[in-house]
């Protein structure tokens, strides 16, 4: 079954907590400080497989979570770091942040890869926090968080020519005697329900052709299949437009041509301007009058034209070749495109380290990403531990926002789940 689009929930392992713990060795009575780091948590990490066709897996697993970070331990031991979690995809998988709507990457490449959620940084260890005056510090950094965030998945199949058309015109045969593809072949409607590939080996080179199905007038507003498949031509870098030159369907050839384009333009005036090269098929079926008539509407476009019955292979060589000169003159013309990342999504984000304060008509509620890394850190048995927190609260200008509110001494601070009574001398 071919899926090309999956929303999943993935979430980076949590760093581990730092060790606090002194040292307990036989005629050492005083021994210092000697708790490790903790671990750091593994990442989550999207990566593109060309061995992948299709993105069925994601439909039976929806959440993707990497290991933790081992906690610090004793004797300055560093707790183990948790191992990356690597999900593959196929090639030409797009990732878009789903809470934002932000395109975050597009693998366009085999093997290439975006961290989608960075691992937390493992916390330090009691050792870490002495010094000439602090000789015995009885606290150690938490752990960084984990990330969690929901990605949208969406495959858009990377092929060199396209091709498009009304459905039972001939596409699917084209693509069988063109390629070593095994399309399902059958005279109604919509019989191809899922784009099919197929390598064309030409001039001891070769290009990936495909078969877009879906296509009718109103595809690009979303009726029949079309807004599923139309994302499939973005990456196509030259159409062959499939047209059944006899009508056998009661449908006018050259109106038939007209409407995929506009369908084409609504979608995508770029994907519009593809280069493209018209086939007009089932000649067997047609009279002498109607394929002349339907060339000379083509050339007047500016189209080149061939003429094919694909059933039969005639006319498809010369299809292909035409094709193949296309891409080469693309490729003498074309400018590599540069990568249109957004900031990696492992980067910390942009108010990790703001201090939001609010009152609730009872105490100054403070809250912050940064500051519940340094509360889960805090011993509230230590003296130094809680001045270290207060002085970071009061360093981010929460105290004077408070005062600005209000704050007078002897009101109440709440920290997450501590609560401390104001003094204005601490």
């Amino acid at each position: 079954m071919f899926v090309d689009k999956a929303q999943i929930i993935i979430r980076s392992g949590k760093g581990g907590n730092g060790a606090v713990s002194f040292r307990r060795e036989p005629f050492v009575p005083q021994g210092g400080p000697d708790g490790g780091n903790g671990g750091r948590g593994g990442s989550v990490i999207i990566a593109a497989d060309r061995n992948l066709r299709t993105l069925m897996d994601f439909r039976y697993k929806r959440k993707y979570e990497a290991q933790n970070g081992e906690d610090g331990r004793g004797k300055q031991q560093y707790g183990k770091d948790g191992e990356d979690l690597i999900i593959k995809v196929p090639v030409g998988t797009t990732i878009k942040d789903v809470k934002t709507g932000e395109i975050i990457a597009d693998l366009v490449e085999d093997r290439e890869s975006i961290v989608a959620a960075r691992g937390g940084r493992g916390g330090r260890g009691n050792v870490f926090y002495k010094n000439s005056v602090r000789q015995a510090p009885n606290f150690a950094e938490a752990g960084g968080a984990s990330r969690e965030r929901t990605v949208e998945l969406e495959l858009k199949l990377i092929a060199d020519v396209g091709l498009i058309g009304y459905p039972n015109v001939g596409k699917s045969t084209f693509l069988s005697v063109s390629t070593s593809a095994n399309p399902k072949i059958a005279n109604y409607h919509f019989t191809t329900l899922t784009p099919n590939l197929g390598v064309v080996y030409i001039f001891d080179s070769s290009f990936v052709l495909a078969d877009i199905p879906g296509l009718i007038e109103g595809a690009s507003e979303g009726l029949g299949l079309g807004l599923d498949f139309l994302k499939h031509v973005e990456r196509t870098k030259v159409l062959i437009h499939v047209v059944d030159v006899s009508g056998s369907e009661g449908r006018d050839p050259a109106e038939d041509f007209v409407k995929i384009n506009a369908e084409l333009k609504s979608y995508s005036p770029a994907v519009a301007s593809k280069p493209q090269i018209v086939v007009a098929n089932k000649t067997d079926m047609a009279s002498d009058e109607q394929i002349e008539s339907f060339r000379k509407f083509i050339e007047e476009l500016g189209y080149e034209f061939h003429t094919v019955c694909a059933p039969i292979h005639e006319g498809v060589s010369e299809v292909l070749e035409a094709a193949y000169r296309a891409l080469q003159e693309l490729k003498e013309t074309e400018e590599p495109a540069a990568p249109v990342y957004s900031p990696d999504m492992g980067e910390e984000d942009p108010d990790y380290r703001e201090v939001n304060v609010e009152y609730d008509g009872e105490s100054f509620i403070v809250t912050g990403k940064q500051l519940r890394k340094i509360f889960d850190s805090t011993n509230f048995n230590d003296m130094g531990s809680l001045r270290y927190l207060y002085k970071y609260i009061e360093s981010k200008g929460a105290i004077d926002r408070m005062i600005e509110m209000g704050l007078e001494e002897g009101d109440t601070i709440k920290v997450f789940d501590y609560e401390f009574e104001y003094i204005e001398e601490w």
